[in-house]
């Protein structure tokens, strides 16, 4: 695995991987993925002690909006990828006590199979995490823990309580207009908790910054 390159995003535990692909008249090849390359990398040690217990794999149609999920007991990171279509990854601060709680960024990622670059976005635990699709889409995800059911929660993104200001303001649009226009969304998502509910729900303990 060649990697290019580690963007810090506005919230800096956010972080986006671009690694490279090898092309030639065929097409191209890559490693999306190796252990060692990320162990040994001089600025990957924010991942220092991450061990990837599960893979996820998505389907979405244009229009879709996932999220904002998050679990504990196992707490679970994500680490992202658009395989075809468009993606735009979302992620919330619900880290109570953290300078950027209830705030929320968004990352644009599509993928084109003739570029010499892929990414993964980072979104350890701590944070509520969703994506939107402006296309049919097809992605995949890297869990550092077990699915764990009765110990997961959600926060709508649609909440009008969510503290879009950091967002690139491109992508906040963009997100308006799937929300008034084709959205694509389930009851559960989009009957989540407020951010103020959240913040009263005795669960929101369990994301005490500094404390990850």
């Amino acid at each position: 695995m060649k990697i290019i390159s580690i963007k810090t995003l506005e919230i800096p535990e956010i972080k986006v991987i671009r690694f490279a692909r090898f092309c030639d008249h065929r097409g191209y090849f890559t490693e999306p993925y190796r252990k060692s390359d990320f162990a040994n990398h001089e600025n990957m040690d924010f991942m220092g002690g991450i061990e990837f217990l599960q893979a996820n794999e998505s389907f979405s149609k244009k229009g879709t909006i996932r999220g904002l999920h998050f679990q504990w007991n196992p707490y679970m990171g994500k680490m992202v990828r658009t395989l075809s279509g468009r993606m735009v990854d979302i992620v919330l601060d619900i880290r109570k006590g953290s300078s950027t709680y209830g705030k929320i960024i968004a990352y644009d990622m599509p993928t084109n199979p003739r570029e010499n670059y892929a990414e993964w976005i980072w979104v350890p635990p701590g944070f509520a995490h969703g994506n939107f699709f402006t296309e049919d889409s097809l992605i995949e995800y890297f869990c550092s823990g077990e699915y764990s059911p009765g110990c997961e929660a959600g926060i709508s993104p649609l909440a009008n309580d969510i503290d879009w200001s950091m967002c690139d303001t491109e992508m906040k649009q963009l997100f308006d207009s799937i929300v008034s226009s084709e959205l694509i969304m389930t009851e559960k998502d989009k009957n989540g908790l407020s951010m103020n509910q959240w913040t009263n729900d005795s669960r929101s303990e369990n994301f005490l910054f500094g404390q990850l």
